[in-house]
């Protein structure tokens, strides 16, 4: 198989602003140099963390004044305010409390979005979602601007006593440099502007009639932390699947729809929405995924406590519950420059053709059993998922700077 490969020379690599200090930090280890009580080396300790590996020489340039003249020392008192809640980090992730902040709040708002909705009783629980999944994009998309450097305040807009204004999730999105994919993006309009015309007026149960997008919008925001920040803080191990008491026949299923019909503003709003999307928009998952629960027989006993099975397309087990289960789609197909150019911009630009081969024969990435590709359209041609290029830059980040 052969495909397009064009010679590009490597750029140079702006190195991410999460891997230095803050002012407040610099402020900090000066204090320590000060006290003449630690060590570069020491001081490099108390300032690292799973978000951010510092360079061994930034405590030293400090030391010698190469590096943040400008910065006073912290006060002895605030020094050891700091040092006696070291280490102020959350236990589960690995967290700091201060420095990542705005990651700790928007995994604990998603978190407190999901509760909201599976929790019983609450009759009103997608609007409550909606807001509180909101708040948690906007920190998601906060912490990954303030690790890029990229600035995230209004110029021209102040609150209401004077201080900076931070953008909100609207303006997030529409902004160029957002590293959210097109189907998320969609999702989160339709939920606020849905929030926008529901947030005046009260409004019927909604619930059955967007669930689909509220799920969308949750596996969404967990990809997105686990490709911008890195999958250790992924939220699957905090929000196991809901166990819910859910079996209706015909009638029930019949009186429940009528019930819960939807107000003119609300479906005109959804149908107004959807006629902006292509076909292939409204079907993308990421903007609405459907999920069907059917009871499965495990044939052995060590599958009968697994509440979700896959099931491969084709096999019998698919035929025998029908079209109830996850089926693939067409996924998007790229050939090899398609996936090398999706690694440069994933900032490993030295990960060239040789690079591809060697690790696709190491792989056995052809393998159809593998599912990172398929026979392309073509007669000796091969095309790949996004599955390969997600492994791809996998393997990039595993080889340190080799191919940046």
């Amino acid at each position: 198989m052969t495909d397009d490969n064009e010679d590009e020379k490597p750029t140079k690599i702006k190195r991410r602003r999460g891997n230095i200090l803050e002012r407040w930090e610099v402020a900090l280890v000066k204090a320590m140099i000060n006290r003449g009580d630690y060590s570069d080396q020491d001081i490099l300790a108390y300032f690292t963390r799973p978000t951010r590996s510092l360079n061994g020489r930034t405590i030293h340039e400090i030391h010698i004044g190469k590096k943040h003249k400008a910065t006073k020392a912290a006060d002895p008192e605030e020094l050891d305010a700091f040092l006696s809640t070291w280490p102020d980090v959350d236990h589960e992730t690995g967290l700091s409390a201060r420095g990542d902040e705005l990651l700790i709040k928007a995994r604990e708002a998603m978190i407190a979005a999901v509760h909201i909705f599976n929790s019983a009783g609450l009759m009103f629980r997608a609007e409550l979602f909606i807001t509180t999944a909101v708040i948690a994009w906007t920190y998601l998309l906060h912490a990954y601007y303030k690790r890029e450097g990229i600035p995230y305040v209004y110029k021209d807009k102040k609150t209401a006593h004077g201080a900076e204004r931070h953008w909100d999730l609207t303006k997030c999105l529409d902004t160029g440099k957002c590293p959210i994919p097109v189907g998320a993006k969609n999702n989160l309009k339709f939920l606020i502007e849905l929030r926008h015309e529901i947030e005046h007026q009260s409004t019927s149960r909604i619930d059955d009639a967007i669930g689909a997008e509220l799920q969308s919008c949750a596996l969404n925001f967990n990809d997105a932390l686990k490709e911008l920040f890195g999958k250790q803080f992924g939220l699957e191990k905090r929000l196991p699947i809901a166990l819910q008491f859910v079996s209706l026949g015909p009638e029930q299923r019949s009186a429940m729809k009528k019930a819960s019909s939807l107000p003119t503003h609300v479906s005109s709003f959804i149908k107004a929405f959807e006629n902006g999307l292509s076909d292939e928009q409204v079907k993308d998952p990421a903007f609405r995924l459907k999920v069907a629960f059917v009871p499965v027989a495990a044939k052995k006993a060590a599958g009968a406590d697994v509440a979700v099975v896959t099931v491969k397309p084709g096999s019998d087990e698919a035929d025998k519950v029908g079209d109830v289960i996850f089926k693939e789609v067409n996924r998007t197909r790229y050939i090899r420059k398609d996936v090398l150019a999706a690694v440069k911009k994933a900032g490993y630009p030295k990960f060239g053709q040789g690079d591809h081969t060697k690790l696709m024969q190491e792989l056995d990435a052809k393998n159809p059993d593998k599912g990172y590709g398929c026979q392309g359209d073509y007669k000796g041609t091969w095309v790949w998922y996004d599955r390969w290029i997600e492994r791809v830059i996998e393997h990039c980040k595993q080889e340190g700077d080799r191919y940046r």
